[in-house]
Parts: C-alpha cells; sequence; structure tokens
C-alpha cells in the first residue's frame, strides 16, 4: 500500500538548505535531527544502567558503551539513508512492504519501546525534581504531564528552535558531567583496560544488554528517517549525496557527544562507587546522596540532578515525536501532537505510579533498568526491516548499502538478536525454576516468545525468499512468451453462477458479452440451506423452492431475447457443486460474482471463488458489482 502523506507533514521539508553555500553553512543548515535523536543516548535509562554497570563491574563495561555507539552511529546513518533517498520514515517503509498482521505485531512492539522509553524519562524526571525539591516521586510523576504544552510551544515555533533548545539542554548535561569528571579523578590505567571486551560473570550480561537498549534505541530509528526529511534540498543524486554526507557529520559530532556523557556516568560511578567498595549502587537517588560526600562537594550532587532533569526533559520531547512517525506510519491514523503526548505518557504513567505504590521508591532503578532491557528486545524488529529496505537496489538505486557495510550491519543484527536470546532463554529458565505457577507460564508467555520468534524469523528470511522466487521464474521463462495466435477465442458453453446478490446483473451483462451469436448458457445457482447441505437434490424446503421460480421466470426473459440459455439448481456445498457442473456441461468459461468481503469474512464464510478456480480447467472471470 502506497502512503500519501509526507513523515511529521506539519514539519516536512521545512528548512531550506538550497540557498545555502559553502561547507560550513551547509553543514549547519543540515545539523539538527541527530541532536534529537542524540537525547535518546544519554536518558535517564541510560544512567540507570550505566551507573549500575560502573558501580557493580567499574570500568570493565565500557567497551560495551563504545560498541553500542559504534552500533548506532551504523544504524542511524541506515535511518538516514533510508528518509533521504526514498522520502519514507521507517514506519512508512514497513507498512509498504509487510502484510497487515506483521505490520500490525510491529506497531505494537514499536509502541511497546516508546512506552518503555516514556517510562524512564517519567521516572527520571521525578527522581531529579525530588532531589532537587523534595517533591515525593508520585507527585513528580504526575507533575511529567505538563511537558506536553512545552511541547506543543516548541512545535509551533519551528524545528530550528526545537533543536536550538535541545542542543541546550544537551550542553547543560555535557557541562555538568564535565565538572564532576573534574572531582571524581578517575584512575585513567583502568579506564583504558575498560576498552578491552570481557563480559564478568554474574548480572554483567543482563546489565550490557541494557547498556546497550539504552544506547541503540528502536524508536530513535524511526525518528530519525523522519527527521532528516525536515530538510529541504533538490532530489537529485549529487544532493541526495551531499545530504547523506552532512547527515552523516551531524549523526557523528552527536553521537560522540552522548557517547561521551554516557562514559561520563559510568566512569563517575566506577571512580566513587565501585572504588569505595559500593557494588550495589543502582538507584539514581542512591548516586546523587552519596556523590557528595565521596566527592567532598554539594555542588556534584546538584549538577548530577539538573543534568538529569535536562536529560529527561529533552528525551520527552523526541519521545513524542517518534510516539506521532510510529502511530501515522505504521496505522495512517493522525491526531495532534498534544494528544499523542497525553496518551503515551498515560501509558507511562500508569506502571509507573503502580510499582512506586506496590514496591515502593526503592524499586526504581530496577525498573530503569528493566524498561532498557525492553527496549533491547525490540531492537530486532526495526534493525532488521532497516537494513532490508537500505540493500534493495530496487528502491534505492545507486544508494543501496555495499557489501561491507551490508556485512557489518548484519553481524550488528545477529549480536542484538543474539544477545536478547541468550537472555530470553535465561529468564525463562529461572522463571520456571522459581514459580509456582509454571503452568501459566508455558500457556501465556511461551507462546508470545515463540510468536515473536516466528515474526523475527519472517523479517529476516521474507526478502531472501522473495529474491529466489523471483530469480525462479525468470528461470523458468528466461524470455517473453511468443504471441503468435491474437485472434479473439470463442465461447460457446459459458456457465453463469450466481447468488441472488447485487452482483448478479454484471455478472449477467458479462457472460452475454463474452459468448458468440449461438452460444449456449448454462445459469446456475446453489441452495446452501442447512437443509441442501445434509439432503442434497432431495430438499424441498421453502429457500430451494423459491430461489428455482426466481430462476425460471429470469431465464424466460433471456429465452424471449434470442438467447440459448438453459437452467440448474444445485443443492449443497458450491465449492464441490460448481466445478462438477461445469465438466457435466462441458463449458469453455465460467463466470462468477465477487463477493466483496476482505479476510476476516473470508475466514467466516469461505472463499468460493478461490476454491472453484483451482479444481476447473477452463478460463474464469471474476465480475464486481462496479462493472
Amino acid at each position: 500500500m502506497k502512503i500519501k502523506t509526507k513523515s511529521l507533514e506539519e514539519v516536512n521539508a521545512s528548512v531550506d538548505t538550497t540557498q545555502k553555500r559553502g561547507f560550513g553553512k551547509k553543514l549547519l543548515a543540515f545539523m539538527g535531527p541527530a541532536y534529537l535523536v542524540g537525547v535518546g543516548y544519554m536518558d535517564p535509562g541510560n544512567w540507570a544502567t550505566d551507573i549500575a554497570g560502573g558501580s557493580q563491574f567499574g570500568y570493565q563495561l565500557i567497551w560495551v558503551l563504545l560498541m553500542s555507539n559504534i552500533m548506532g552511529l551504523l544504524l542511524q546513518s541506515l535511518s538516514v539513508r533510508l528518509g533521504v533517498v526514498r522520502g519514507r520514515d521507517l514506519a512508512q517503509a514497513c507498512r509498504e512492504a509487510y502484510p497487515g498482521p506483521i505490520n500490525g505485531i510491529l506497531y505494537v512492539l514499536a509502541e511497546i519501546a516508546i512506552i518503555s522509553t516514556d517510562l524512564a524519562e517519567v521516572v527520571g524526571m521525578a527522581i531529579g525534581l525530588q532531589l532537587l525539591f523534595h517533591i515525593p516521586l508520585v507527585w513528580g510523576v504526575l507533575l511529567t504531564f505538563s511537558d506536553t504544552f512545552l511541547l506543543l510551544f516548541l512545535i509551533n515555533k519551528g524545528m530550528k528552535r526545537m533543536e536550538a533548545f535541545i542542543l541546550a539542554l544537551v550542553g547543560v548535561i555535557g557541562l555538568a558531567f564535565f565538572v564532576e569528571m573534574i572531582f571524581a579523578k578517575p584512575d585513567m590505567g583502568e579506564l583504558v583496560k575498560g576498552f578491552v571486551p570481557a563480559i564478568p560473570k554474574g548480572t554483567a550480561l543482563y546489565i550490557a544488554i541494557g547498556i546497550i537498549g539504552a544506547t541503540v534505541m528502536p524508536h530513535n530509528l524511526y525518528l530519525h528517517s523522519s527527521l532528516v526529511q525536515t530538510r529541504k534540498f533538490k532530489r537529485t543524486r549529487k544532493t541526495m549525496g551531499s545530504a547523506l554526507r552532512f547527515n552523516f557529520f551531524d549523526s557523528a559530532i552527536a553521537l560522540n557527544m552522548a557517547f561521551l556523557v554516557n562514559a561520563a556516568i559510568l566512569v563517575l560511578a566506577a571512580a566513587t562507587f565501585y572504588k569505595a567498595g559500593m557494588f550495589n549502587v543502582s538507584e539514581i537517588q542512591d548516586a546523587y546522596k552519596f556523590l557528595a560526600p565521596l566527592l567532598g562537594t554539594h555542588w556534584a550532587a546538584i549538577l548530577f540532578a539538573v543534568a538529569l532533569i535536562a536529560a529527561g526533559q529533552s528525551s520527552t520531547l523526541t519521545g513524542t515525536l517518534a510516539g506521532q512517525i510510529i502511530m501515522e506510519g505504521f496505522v495512517n491514523f493522525r491526531i495532534q501532537p498534544w494528544a499523542r503526548r497525553m496518551i503515551t505518557r498515560s501509558l507511562a504513567i500508569i506502571p509507573a505510579i503502580l510499582v512506586l505504590l506496590y514496591y515502593g521508591e526503592a524499586y526504581t532503578g530496577k525498573l530503569l533498568v528493566l524498561s532498557q532491557v525492553v527496549l533491547s528486545m525490540q531492537l530486532g524488529f526495526a534493525v532488521i526491516p532497516l537494513i532490508h529496505f537500505v540493500s534493495d537496489k530496487k528502491s534505492m538505486g545507486k544508494f543501496a548499502i555495499k557489501l561491507p557495510v551490508k556485512i557489518f550491519s548484519w553481524l550488528i543484527a545477529l549480536v542484538i538478536v543474539g544477545l536478547n536470546v541468550k537472555l530470553v532463554l535465561e529468564e525463562l529458565i529461572g522463571w520456571i525454576a522459581q514459580s509456582h505457577h509454571v503452568f501459566w507460564i508455558y500457556v501465556l508467555v511461551i507462546p508470545v516468545v515463540v510468536g515473536l520468534g516466528i515474526v523475527l524469523l519472517y523479517l529476516t528470511l521474507s526478502p531472501f525468499v522473495k529474491q529466489l522466487k523471483l530469480k525462479n521464474e525468470a528461470f523458468i521463462h528466461p524470455s517473453p512468451i511468443a504471441l503468435r495466435d491474437l485472434s479473439k477465442p470463442l465461447y460457446r458453453r459459458v456457465l453463469v453462477a450466481l447468488d441472488f446478490s447485487h452482483v448478479d446483473p454484471a455478472v449477467v451483462r458479462h457472460s452475454l458479452a463474452l459468448g458468440v451469436t449461438d452460444a449456449e448458457y448454462l445459469f446456475v445457482h446453489i441452495v446452501e440451506s442447512a437443509a441442501a447441505l445434509v439432503f442434497g437434490d432431495e430438499t424441498d424446503d421453502l429457500e430451494a423452492e423459491t430461489d428455482e421460480n426466481r430462476l425460471e421466470n429470469f431465464i424466460g426473459e433471456l429465452n424471449d431475447k434470442g438467447y440459448r440459455v438453459q437452467l440448474k439448481v444445485g443443492y449443497g456445498n458450491p465449492k464441490k457443486q460448481i466445478p462438477e457442473l461445469a465438466e457435466e456441461f462441458q463449458a469453455d468459461m465460467l463466470v462468477m460474482g465477487a463477493h466483496g468481503h476482505g479476510w476476516f469474512k473470508d475466514l467466516l464464510f469461505g472463499t468460493t471463488i478461490e476454491k472453484v478456480r483451482h479444481k476447473v480447467n477452463i478460463p474464469v472471470l471474476i465480475v464486481r458489482s462496479n462493472y
């Protein structure tokens, strides 16, 4: 299905780059989208995983951050390529490429990713407000509704002003952690060793996957492919290539800034908590509380809280845009941004409040890490379609990714999916071993996991299967079919199936037009009443009698007009009866009316046409009522 609406239509092509001259001015014109994406790489969810990783394992997981950043840079560049070259965001491309049920699943998973992201931002903002102003977390969570109005104000001011606001917040975060590093004085020797890949024992894999999920967020892939379309440029090969280069510079600068912020958080945790033997600091509140005494200044804690609020607020804005893109792209349903914001925020606030009320404030760190693990598990469902789309030479032309990039991209997808499969299996085994309700895990959880695995396999293999099918067809039919005989086919015995519906008049017109002058027609109607299905031609119910009388009157009118028409009423299943009557009549053409219902009614009523056309060896004409 082709989608005519533009991604984020209110700001699409709103920033003109065509009038800019010189490398510097061009770069400034294109810079901006990656900063909106980059804030998602340093949101409160990242803080939770970075603090947990640094306090438990010191500097040992900093290589995971670097790997995640490299992965993120490549994946974001693929997202940019899709948006610049095809003028489609990732959600729109999925809707055009996959059938409805698959798109429905992808949409639900994308919405779960948005809610998980917003959950981290809600909790992070509430914690920041509590640390600075001593507001209870529950009230802080409820106060996060107010940022809806800020979003509405910024969107109305245009993309450039929104990007400037986000950049200012990123500057606040970066400055805060630069000062924090001066206070912390990390061990540079141990820090360098942390870049050597290794997974310590214990919960390191869970934390590592959380770091990946917190860094490479699925909603950012949808977001970036849309935001690059806010730049207006001439769509030629040269200008598209230039746009891709400028957007890559934008992404490289923004994501490296995000890496430095994340690394600073992990290093800060390692240099303070891990060094002091405080290995279980996973709560942001604890980090805030211990920073001042460990670093010897109260400014450390204040800077930490200010940066946390800035991170939560900036990520909230971009999460809302991503939610709008996903909803419009997948289901072609458009609502006002403030309404979308309220829906997303409500869905995030409800689980946050339930956790706070049931488990208490001490559980917020675990909730943040869990939200990032959920995000990581969504990644494969966004990354795999993205790789396929930008690899497709038919739609991307010369801008399809080259073999080395394709290999690297699939390796990243393999790492992401492989780690998640390992985590899911470990968690399932743990649940089964510890749960007192194992039956419900087998009934409810495992079927969902298996179903999602099948969807992931479909996303991975379906393009390759389609290509193989096309190659086989090309092999079977290496050259066009030679059309030597172009004479009009002559139909002398036409079987016409009627079902007394609104389509019958069109069926009759087409049937009479197909036959030659002396053609013979057999008009049939199959009675499908309960009695007919059981007793066959011995049926004498009212429906059978009424149908036969109606047909006789109709046939009489046609015979009076000079047509050679016969009548036959069948009983039982039309999928069986119509092919048998066609063979008995020795028909050389079959005309049927389309039922006009979709896949749900097909399941309910059956698909007569599909069954019949596979059982006859003559041409079948399907007529719709609008002909």
